[in-house]
């Protein structure tokens, strides 16, 4: 019989520090870490554009407004600005705008040329003329006929045999032109565009089916390309907005 207080009566000593006894690990077992906790990385903003306007230079008769259109519904945040050019001033006129509708001939290698479209000439004469009484004409048509030109004439000197010069000097614009065949003087050939542009009660027009056409083209100038304006290239090309350049 073991005697009080000996070994089996003792009671077992508290543990160092009070705390509670730990379940040791399994023996070649490894206690898990807790997962490190992962650092959250925000995306920096992207920078706001710098505010900005496309300035489009434009020729009279130009019609632009498909394009304007396309423009505004895929560059809303960048005003386009319609700024009206004389002809005769074009080539200048560019170096002040992002990109220009021209009339052809622009030989300067300084600048970026794009062929749009060409005009079908048409002879305006006062709507009782009696070259108003078909649909179409042909430069045999306009033999012995009075050709009043303009000094903004975009056609250049006109080649149209059996053809008469009027005793007065080319008048100062295309609409002065146009007032003075509206009297019954003489005919006027320009571009379709510039006879809409002009249009009159007292005149009207015909096409001249193997006149001189005009070249309308888009240009800018070769330093100037800027994404702005690869975006109207685009534009006026046909390119959808998901297209490659």
């Amino acid at each position: 019989m073991a005697k009080p207080g000996g070994a089996a009566g003792r009671k077992p000593a508290p543990r160092r520090g009070g705390g509670r006894a730990r379940n040791p690990a399994p023996h070649g077992s490894v206690r898990p870490r807790e997962p490190k906790r992962s650092k959250v990385v925000f995306d920096a903003a992207p920078a706001a554009e710098e505010p900005r306007i496309f300035r489009l230079g434009a020729i009279p008769g130009a019609t632009p407004g498909k394009w304007i259109d396309a423009w505004k519904r895929r560059m809303p945040q960048v005003p386009l600005e319609l700024v009206p050019i004389e002809v005769a001033d074009q080539r200048a006129a560019i170096e002040a705008v992002d990109a220009a509708i021209v009339r052809l001939p622009l030989d300067d290698d300084d600048v970026h040329v794009i062929a749009l479209y060409e005009e079908t000439p048409v002879v305006v004469a006062s709507s009782d003329s009696h070259l108003m009484a078909v649909d179409e004409l042909t430069t045999a048509d306009l033999v012995g006929e009075i050709v009043v030109t303009s000094m903004d004439d975009v056609l250049g000197s006109l080649d149209l045999p059996g053809t008469l010069s009027p005793a007065f000097s080319a008048l100062p614009t295309t609409a002065d032109a146009i007032a003075t065949v509206a009297a019954g003087v003489g005919i006027v050939v320009v571009p379709m565009s510039l006879a809409r542009l002009h249009q009159r009660k007292d005149v009207d027009h015909r096409p001249l089916i193997d006149g001189p056409t005009s070249t309308v083209a888009l240009a800018w100038p070769r330093n100037g390309t800027t994404s702005d304006v690869e975006t109207f290239v685009g534009i006026v090309r046909g390119r959808t907005a998901n297209s490659s350049r």
